[in-house]
């Protein structure tokens, strides 16, 4: 059934807005399933890493020494690599030229191995400088630059997986590439389960985190590549250099490389001021966790519409079929408003509870919660713009036409927990408007959003107030905590879903068709 998602996606002659509304739901819901078991599993292994370091001291060095090959992972591998390859060869697919877009996959892999792999020796000599602008993260710089130069190979890495990755979902297959993420959460905690205990010292205890790291991106990288047998065709080792369309995936690359590395660089640059300007032995591992729970329902729900409309939309345009594009977008753009502005409210009202929850226990303790939730709150506001912006990109990069998003997103970043909301905010209303003056209305009405952020509100007022009162009758300990934001949030869900119906949002009408076909199922 994932391997139909991308097909169900697309617009059928006749159709209605409902009817594409509830394909979409469904396919979404597929999707965000196997996105959330990973997810769940990057929870705990975030809880489990928190429960052993902490947010203050040491722990600062390997926040920093990972979010730079990180950054540089973002910037030229993986998802970045995927999306500036996805549109070229689903075109080629969509003309019959099979075996030459397994060509350029072939060239590309080995370009990419070869590519990444010297990068990473490079930035494996230069990590000392690399990690300069950092000062002295954690109180040992030292540890930091050791830290990294075992964390760079996941830049080469990730550069193959982007290609993997990105043949499969041309061929409409994303159950494997949705849960491969699932195994590399297993390993790292594994890892840390098992080694940080028989590790005599703190910095041992880093190295094992780190090293666990690498394995897991080795099983991530090798897990989905049988998936490829039964296709048209196979990796071959060739580089064809003089292929166009490789040399347009690599033209490609440089603005979806921008684009999407963009937030990623965004917060390495929160993290070198933290270090540098607030508190050097909590600010970065503060920020980086907010960060990650910021990014939680991100992964869930606008990363699923974008990846299961992102294959469509290649191939709407590559038939030149504008007026299908232009519905599509519209439609994953609403659905992300419907799921992510209350999302973003319920990350800002109830941050405080939410990062205790997830992070305060062993030697992670209540002011490491107070600033950590502080910064979830600032990072909430751009939640919803930061998934339209993910849409937006997509559209984009379908089209061809990547410098745009990337020119307006760099045009007017900002570099702090708030100014991330605001990177997100004014992007996307650029872009959107840049996209709907050259293509035409993407049909994202000004007032369902209305009602949706009314509905939010109710959401929010409920969810805090039922917290709240919660909080006073059973107190902090775990139990309940859990219990107070658990009945906040159903009690929020509730008012959110019968405000909307009150209102009548017409996304919700997919969700309950989506229920209905459950039941039936």
């Amino acid at each position: 059934m994932l391997s139909k998602m991308a097909e169900q996606a697309e617009i059928r002659p006749g159709e209605t807005a409902a009817a594409r509304g509830r394909r979409l739901a469904w396919s979404t819901a597929i999707f965000s399933l196997a996105t959330g078991l990973s997810r769940i599993l990057g929870l705990i292994r975030e809880i489990v890493a928190a429960y052993y370091f902490g947010a203050a001291g040491k722990i600062n060095a390997f926040t920093v020494a990972f979010q730079v090959p990180n950054l540089v992972r973002a910037l030229v591998a993986d998802a970045a690599l995927s999306s500036a390859f996805v549109p070229v060869f689903s075109e080629l697919l969509e003309k019959g030229d099979r075996r030459r877009a397994w060509r350029v996959a072939s060239s590309l892999f080995w370009l990419m191995l070869l590519g990444l792999g010297a990068l990473t020796a490079l930035f494996i000599v230069l990590a000392p400088w690399l990690l300069r602008p950092f000062g002295d993260p954690g109180g040992d710089r030292a540890l930091a630059v050791g830290l990294s130069r075992v964390l760079f190979p996941i830049v080469a890495l990730l550069g193959v997986s982007g290609i993997v990755v990105g043949i499969l979902n041309s061929y409409e297959h994303f159950a494997v590439p949705a849960l491969t993420p699932v195994f590399w959460n297993l390993a790292i905690i594994v890892g840390l389960v098992i080694g940080v205990p028989q590790a005599h010292s703190l910095d041992t205890k880093l190295y094992v985190y780190a090293i666990s790291i690498v394995v897991g991106t080795v099983i991530q990288v090798l897990l989905p590549i049988p998936w490829l047998r039964g296709l048209d065709d196979r990796l071959r080792v060739v580089i064809d250099w003089h292929d166009p369309a490789v040399r347009r995936v690599l033209k490609l690359m440089v603005p979806v490389t921008l684009g999407l590395g963009l937030i990623n660089f965004n917060a390495v640059v929160d993290s070198a001021f933290a270090s540098r300007l607030i508190d050097p032995n909590l600010a970065p591992t503060a920020i980086d966790k907010a960060f990650r729970l910021y990014m939680l329902p991100q992964g869930m729900f606008s990363v699923a519409i974008a990846t299961v409309l992102f294959p469509s939309l290649a191939r709407l345009a590559a038939r030149g079929d504008l007026d299908g594009f232009r519905r599509n977008v519209g439609l994953g753009l609403r659905q992300i408003a419907f799921l992510l502005i209350p999302a973003g409210v319920v990350s800002a009202v109830l941050a405080d509870p939410i990062t205790r929850i997830v992070y305060q226990r062993g030697a992670w303790g209540p002011h490491e919660t107070a600033v950590t939730a502080g910064a979830l709150a600032a990072f909430s506001g751009g939640l919803v713009f930061n998934g339209a912006m993910l849409m937006l990109n997509r559209a984009f990069f379908s089209l061809q036409s990547n410098w745009i998003p990337t020119l307006v997103a760099l045009g007017l970043s900002q570099h702090d927990a708030t100014g991330t909301s605001l990177l997100a905010i004014l992007p996307t209303v650029v872009a959107g408007t840049w996209r709907q003056q050259r293509y035409g209305n993407v049909r994202w009405p000004a007032a369902s959003t209305g009602r949706i952020v009314i509905a939010s509100a109710v959401l929010g007022g409920i969810a805090f107030g039922v917290w709240y009162g919660l909080d006073q009758a059973l107190g902090r300990s775990f139990g309940g905590q859990l219990v107070s934001v658990a009945v906040a949030l159903t009690a929020g869900t509730a008012g959110y879903l019968f405000s909307c119906r009150l209102l009548r949002v017409r996304e919700l009408n997919a969700l309950l068709a989506l229920r209905s076909r459950f039941k039936r199922a």
